[in-house]
């Protein structure tokens, strides 16, 4: 969504470079593949790797209006605990700000997919509640194919965009031209946020 639309106008800035472009939502051996650079949405753990924050991940709750109209609207985040969520495999709950500090909500539902895209596509349909990142969501909720729940309650998230490469190597003109590229892309408010 926010990298195909670019590449064109990159490798015209930077013609010769070649672009080999895997895409996939699995953790890849960088170093074993060959892999120059990789693009991370997800909190870091300590790895040997470099990261370079290209934007900010901020994540909403998001529901479709047929959904709202049909069930309610939580108002508090315990209020999901009867509600249908539909949840992103490898984030087990959802922590919200409250006025009584941080509340983690172990959210159910009866689908549970590996792929944003996918988790906001099926909200879109009526599915259930979801967390969903605004990069992935923005044209949904311009469109009011979703709309935010729960906004009196934060999430709390350490995730963002990364770029990541291996500490090994020293960081190739070519990584660094792509890296600030997309950085001056996405600007200092990314502008699915504006």
């Amino acid at each position: 969504m926010h990298i195909i639309p670019f590449l064109k106008a990159f490798t015209e800035e930077y013609p010769q470079l070649k672009i080999d472009l895997r895409q996939s939502d699995s953790i890849v051996d960088m170093v074993d593949g060959g892999f120059d650079i990789a693009i991370r949405n997800a909190s870091l753990n300590d790895s040997t790797l470099v990261a370079r924050k290209l934007a900010r991940d901020t994540r909403i709750i998001c529901a479709s209006p047929k959904y709202v109209k049909k069930y309610g609207e939580p108002k508090t985040p315990q209020e999901l605990l009867s509600h249908q969520c539909i949840n992103l495999i490898g984030i087990d709950s959802w922590a919200f700000k409250t006025p009584d500090g941080i509340q983690k909500i172990k959210s159910k539902g009866a689908i549970r997919i590996d792929n944003g895209e996918s988790i906001r596509d099926v909200c879109i349909e009526g599915a259930g509640l979801t967390l969903c990142s605004i990069w992935c969501a923005y044209k949904a909720l311009q469109k009011g194919e979703l709309v935010q729940v729960l906004k009196d309650y934060p999430l709390i998230s350490d995730t963002a965009i990364w770029a990541v490469y291996p500490s090994s190597r020293l960081l190739a003109p070519k990584v660094r031209a792509f890296i600030d590229y997309f950085i001056e892309c996405y600007g200092e408010t990314p502008y699915w946020e504006s």
